[in-house]
C-alpha cells in the first residue's frame, strides 16, 4: 500500500521532481503539493496525508519548522500526519529546531529517491529517520551546554541591527541612550561568539532567532 505524501516547497521545478522520482519507486502517492506553510495547513484536512514532506525554506511567510508545529498540534486538524523536513541546509540549529518542532525526521535533498522514499515509510510507522551523519551531531548539540540566551532588549537591538539601524536610531526607537544600545550589542556579540554587527546578524539568524 503507498503512503499518501503532501510535497511542500516553494520551487514548483522541486516538487515536480520529488513527485516524478517519488512517484517512479512504486511505494508513494503524492496526494498533492503546497507552495507555502499556509497551503500546506490548509491542505492538509482536506487531503488527509500519511505523510508531509516539508522544506524548511518557504520564502516569505510561515517556515517549515513554523508550519510543522502547527500541524503537529492541532492547526491543520485533528488527525495530524507525520512531517518530515526534507531540507538543503543542515545546520544543527535548523536540525534541533525541526526536532523540537515534532518532525519525524530530518533529510538532506541531495539524498538517493530509495533513501527518501525509506523516510517517508519509517515516518508513517511512527519511527524517527535523520540522515546519514546528523543522528550523532543532534545528540552532542543536545547534550551540549546550553548557550546564553539573550534577553528580549538585546534581541531588539540586534532585531534592529538587521533591519539596517544605526545605534543613533536604535536608541530613538527604544528610548534609551547610544551607550545603552552599545552595551547591550557588546552583551550579544559575546553571547553569539562574534565580534561585530554583520557577524551578529548572520548567527542570530543560523540560529533561528531572526
Amino acid at each position: 500500500m503507498s503512503v499518501r505524501v503532501l510535497l511542500v516547497d516553494d520551487h514548483p521545478v522541486v516538487r515536480s521532481g520529488l513527485r516524478a522520482v517519488l512517484e517512479a519507486t512504486g511505494r508513494v502517492e503524492v496526494v498533492g503539493e503546497a507552495a507555502s506553510g499556509e497551503q500546506a495547513l490548509a491542505l492538509v484536512p482536506r487531503l488527509t496525508p500519511d505523510v508531509v514532506l516539508m522544506d524548511l525554506n518557504l520564502g516569505e511567510g510561515m517556515d517549515g519548522v513554523s508550519a510543522t508545529t502547527r500541524i503537529l498540534t492541532g492547526g491543520a486538524g485533528e488527525q495530524a500526519p507525520a512531517v518530515l523536513i526534507l531540507t538543503t541546509y543542515d545546520h544543527d540549529t535548523d536540525i534541533v529546531r525541526a526536532v523540537e518542532a515534532g518532525a519525524s525526521g530530518y533529510l538532506l535533498k541531495d539524498a538517493s529517491p530509495e533513501t527518501i522514499a525509506d523516510a517517508v515509510a519509517a515516518a508513517a510507522r511512527g519511527e524517527t529517520v535523520l540522515a546519514s551523519g546528523l543522528a550523532q551531531r543532534l545528540v552532542s548539540r543536545m547534550r551540549a551546554p546550553a548557550e546564553p540566551a539573550l534577553t528580549p532588549r538585546e534581541f531588539e537591538v540586534l532585531r534592529l541591527v538587521a533591519q539596517g539601524a544605526g545605534n543613533r536610531a536604535i536608541a530613538k526607537e527604544l528610548f534609551v541612550s547610544e551607550a545603552t544600545v552599545k552595551t547591550h550589542l557588546v552583551h550579544a556579540y559575546d553571547k553569539l561568539g562574534v565580534d561585530n554587527r554583520t557577524g551578529a546578524v548572520t548567527a542570530a539568524r543560523e540560529r533561528g532567532l531572526l
